[in-house]
This record gives structure tokens, C-alpha cells and sequence, in this order.
């Protein structure tokens, strides 16, 4: 394999990235995965071969990854001693937000790359870092083709009032909807439903994570889904507060003089799980906790999903299997457990055996289930990397 193919997910405070190699008949193959963690901290470099061997695991001083771009250019500087003088067709890149016009996965020019940059204000904590990586390709090899790929395009097949909000249009017309995100990895779900036998199905699939967010599916694409104008709506999530009366932010404002950049960092970093507990945002560590404060966590992490799930089968008219995926949602049979019991209601009968198993797909409700439950692992980079390839071969 000659040529290979590089995606990009860069996050707050991490660079995670996949190379992929091209196999004869354009079949992409893992080669290498890895990140860098701890930007703007102590970071670590690590990376690993499709086996899971370790290439490399280095400390890296905070003064050399004190921004996404020098973390960047640390990982660019690797991969060419890796590559030794193979062909690096393109790089596909997550962005978060597309705003109102990019449904689709798009090549990147300049103007493109102005237009993601006036997105900023839509996901000011996202959208940032993920352009940084592309900005300094293109200082690095300017002529090496770069794919946006965003979370936000799926949902755009959704009807136009699940996209609105009540507010008056000039905010509408201003780019203020409910856009969705995590599309990528409901996108590839998507395209397993087929093999699942539930092509034409109405599904709510799961995405729960340190990010957690619900979809609704119909015929493979998105109908309601819980996440909003931004990635704090729906669920509650690690350090995201989910959905939230818009007066408790009024309170704030007046009863606790809380600006803008004081209420995000509030919702954004110090609530959901960690709020909840006091104690941490990951999930394992509250599972693992007989502290009263971790329990309510947990208790109101599935509280809400329930509550969701209702409102999305109400969007879809019916729900007839529903599809666990994420960190959590793959990896957490206690809280697939709860869930589903929470879910019964709708038909949904678990089975505690087929629950704990480990592999890339597997059902875990009772064979007279009416409505079946499944636990698929999401691969948003592998998506990203098809995006990459097909918008080369059609340029």
C-alpha cells in the first residue's frame, strides 16, 4: 500500500488522527492510530499500529503544545519520518459546524475556509481547533488536497420545523436553528442498518458519551434528533448541562452577576455528571462510586435519556429497534441495563445475557422484543476517510 489517506479530529484538547492505507482496489485499510493529548497542558504523543502495537509514547513539554498548532506540526513532523516518501492523497477533517449551507462534505479552498472560520461563533469551542490543523497544512503543503467533512450535515435532511426555533425570524434568518451534531457517527450507523436488517426502520439510535446525544432514523436518515444550536441541548453529558430552562440563565445573570464567558464555562465544563456528583464525569468512576451524589449522576443520566427516547419515537411515529453506540453506549452494559428497562414501555425487552457481550455489533434484546435493541461501534473517522476518497475521485 503506496498511498494512504489522513483524517483529523481535533477536539478541546486533543488531536486524535487515523492514517489509512489504500489498498489496490481502493479499500481503505487502518494503519496507524494516535493523538496527542493534553494540548495546552502536559501532553503525551502516542500512537499505534492496526494491531494495537505502540509506535511511539512521548511526554511532550507544555511550552511545545500550548496550542492546537504546534500539536499539530508535532504530529505532521512524525508522519513524514513514517511515510518516508509515500503518497499522501488528502487529509479529511471533522469540523463541527456547517451553519445553514454546507449539507454535504466539501473541499476545502479559501473561500470555504472563510466562511467555516465565520461559523466560529456558532461553536466558539469547537470550530476553532478544528480549523487550526487545516490552516497549518496549508502553510505546510499548500497544494495537498483537504476535505471538511461536519457534524451537523446529516441532520440537514430533517423537516424544516424540527429545525426551527421560536424566536423572531431575524435570528432565524441570522443562522439561530437547531442544527444537531454528532452526525458523522449517525451517519455510519446509517449505513449499517442495512446489514442489521433494519434498512427502512424507524430507529432512534443512542450516541453516549462524554458528548451524548439521541437521533431519530427513518429509511437511514435523520428526523429529530436532541441536540440543538449547540452541542449543550438534550442529554446530560460529562461536564454539559443538556437541556436547560433558559430563565435559570436569567437567574444567573441577575443573582449571580454571571457574564457570557462565565455562564460557558459553567454549562460546558462544570455540569452534568461532574456537577451532578461533585466527584467526576466519567461514567466508570460514578458506576464504581456508593457516594449518594454519583448515583443521583447516573440516576439522571438515564433519567433524561428515557424522557428522550419517548419524544423521538413520538417524532418518528413508532420506534422499531433501537441502537446503542459511543464510549459509553458501547461499553457500559449497566447502563444499556437501565436504559432499556426505563424503555420497556415502548416494547423494548433486554436480554442480560446477549448484554454482555464484546464485538463490533451484536443485539442484546430478547428474541420477542418488540422492538429490537443493538449495540453497534460508531467509526466517525472511517466515515470522514470515505468522504475524503469520494470527493477525490469526482475532482
Amino acid at each position: 500500500m503506496s498511498a494512504c489517506l489522513l483524517v483529523i479530529n481535533a477536539g478541546s484538547s486533543s488531536i486524535k488522527f487515523t492514517l489509512y492505507g489504500l489498498t489496490e482496489d481502493t479499500d481503505l485499510a487502518v494503519e496507524i492510530n494516535g493523538q496527542v493529548a493534553g494540548i495546552g497542558d502536559q501532553g503525551q504523543f502516542t500512537a499505534s499500529d492496526a494491531a494495537g502495537n505502540k509506535l511511539i509514547d512521548q511526554q511532550l513539554p507544555s511550552h511545545a503544545v500550548a496550542l492546537h498548532s504546534q500539536a499539530f506540526e508535532v504530529i505532521y513532523h512524525w508522519l513524514l519520518g513514517y511515510l518516508q516518501g509515500r503518497t499522501l492523497l488528502a487529509v479529511g477533517h471533522r469540523i463541527v459546524h456547517g451553519g445553514q449551507f454546507y449539507a454535504a462534505p466539501s473541499l476545502i479552498n479559501d473561500q470555504v475556509f472563510e466562511h467555516l472560520e465565520a461559523l466560529i461563533p456558532l461553536a466558539p469551542l469547537h470550530q476553532p481547533h478544528n480549523l487550526a490543523p487545516i490552516r497549518e497544512l496549508q502553510k505546510l503543503l499548500p497544494t495537498l488536497p483537504q476535505v471538511a467533512c461536519f457534524d451537523t450535515a446529516f441532520h440537514y435532511t430533517q423537516p424544516e420545523v424540527a429545525h426551527r426555533l421560536a424566536l423572531p425570524r431575524k435570528f432565524a434568518e441570522a443562522g439561530l436553528r437547531r442544527y444537531g451534531f454528532h452526525g458523522l457517527s449517525y451517519e455510519y450507523i446509517a449505513n449499517l442498518l442495512p446489514q442489521l436488517k433494519l434498512a427502512g426502520a424507524r430507529v432512534i439510535v443512542a450516541h453516549l458519551g462524554s458528548g451524548a446525544s439521541l437521533c431519530a432514523l427513518k429509511d437511514g436518515r435523520s428526523v429529530a434528533t436532541t441536540m440543538g444550536f449547540s452541542p449543550l441541548d438534550g442529554l446530560v453529558m460529562g461536564t454539559r448541562c443538556g437541556s436547560l430552562d433558559p430563565g435559570v440563565l436569567l437567574y444567573l445573570m441577575d443573582h449571580y452577576q454571571m457574564d457570557a464567558r462565565a455562564l460557558e464555562k459553567l454549562l460546558y465544563f462544570q455540569s452534568g455528571l461532574l456537577g451532578i456528583s461533585g466527584i467526576s464525569a466519567d461514567m466508570s468512576i460514578l458506576l464504581a462510586s456508593q457516594d449518594q451524589h454519583a448515583q443521583e449522576a447516573v440516576e439522571s443520566f438515564v433519567y433524561r435519556v428515557g424522557r428522550e427516547l419517548g419524544s423521538l419515537a413520538a417524532a418518528l411515529g413508532g420506534i422499531e429497534a433501537l441502537v446503542f453506540t459511543g464510549g459509553i453506549g458501547e461499553h457500559s452494559e449497566i447502563i444499556r441495563q437501565r436504559i432499556c428497562e426505563q424503555a420497556a414501555w415502548l416494547g423494548v425487552a433486554i436480554d442480560s445475557t446477549a448484554n454482555q457481550q464484546q464485538s463490533s455489533w451484536f443485539c442484546i434484546s430478547e428474541s420477542e422484543s418488540a422492538v429490537t435493541a443493538w449495540v453497534v461501534r460508531t467509526d466517525e473517522n472511517l466515515m470522514i476517510a470515505r468522504h475524503t476518497l469520494k470527493l477525490l475521485s469526482q475532482n
